[in-house]
């Protein structure tokens, strides 16, 4: 039997250093517009907020929200978009921007809190001094299908003071409707931009809830005056003697 030498052979695991020069980084970079309550309040990790507008939109307080500022027996109104050539939506761009981590985790924030919108549209974002090019493009915004039957959450148009009496009243696990919408009016003023829709469905739902307290008022009466003990000492009457008749003069 020959003599096998055994050589014991020891792996070692060594480190291979990477210049930096040499890794590559994915940067994810991606933009949503917010034309309801994004415009006041994000939610979301972002690198940058631009405000703007979109052409041939218009906002419209079209859209049910069950589970925010309303329920499923009482739904709140909420802002969409409705196409319309030549009108424009005033709002707030957002960038993000980083790892595909950061992107998939504000994606994912966007959709839950977007639920009741089933379409994700892609569009041109303009800048006030230049309305002919657009200074972004490729702009997620959260729109809606206007079509009752394929849409659970379209509740269409409504006259006026219809949906005023539906905000002043509706209220969720998030708040009341009517908040919504007068938050909503305050963003438009504070980025310059004030909308008479909203300014005039406001003021309305401000009508709703003063007849509303006055209705209350008239209801319940005058308010109660709790009668106060007095310290003065009570006066005994005694009665008053006869009256004696007298001729006239």
């Amino acid at each position: 039997m020959e003599n096998v030498t055994k050589t014991e052979f020891s792996w070692e695991k060594k480190k291979k250093r990477i210049p930096r020069s040499s890794l590559c980084y994915t940067t994810m970079v991606f933009w949503v517009f917010g034309y309801g309550s994004l415009v006041w309040n994000p939610g979301f990790e972002y690198d940058e907020k631009v405000i703007g507008y979109i052409k041939d939109y218009r906002r419209v307080f079209d859209l049910a929200c069950i589970d925010h500022r309303g329920t499923p027996e009482h739904p709140a109104r909420t802002c969409t978009l409705e196409q319309k050539e030549g009108a424009i939506c005033w709002g707030a761009a957002y960038r993000v921007e980083g790892d595909p981590e950061k992107e998939r985790l504000a994606m994912e924030y966007l959709k839950r809190r977007e639920c009741e919108y089933d379409q994700q549209t892609v569009v041109n974002f303009y800048k006030e001094e230049d309305s002919l090019q657009p200074a972004l493009t490729g702009v997620i915004v959260f729109t809606s299908t206007p079509d009752k039957e394929s849409n659970k959450y379209y509740l269409g148009p409504a006259p006026l003071e219809e949906m005023a009496r539906q905000i002043a009243t509706a209220n969720g696990p998030c708040g009341n409707n009517r908040d919504y919408l007068f938050l909503l009016e305050k963003a438009m003023s504070q980025i310059g931009h004030e909308e008479d829709m909203v300014i005039e469905l406001a003021n309305e739902v401000r009508k709703v809830l003063d007849e509303g307290i006055l209705k209350e008022r008239k209801l319940v009466g005058p308010p109660h005056i709790p009668h106060k003990k007095s310290h003065m000492p009570t006066l005994q009457l005694h009665p008053l003697p006869e009256a004696i008749a007298m001729d006239s003069s």
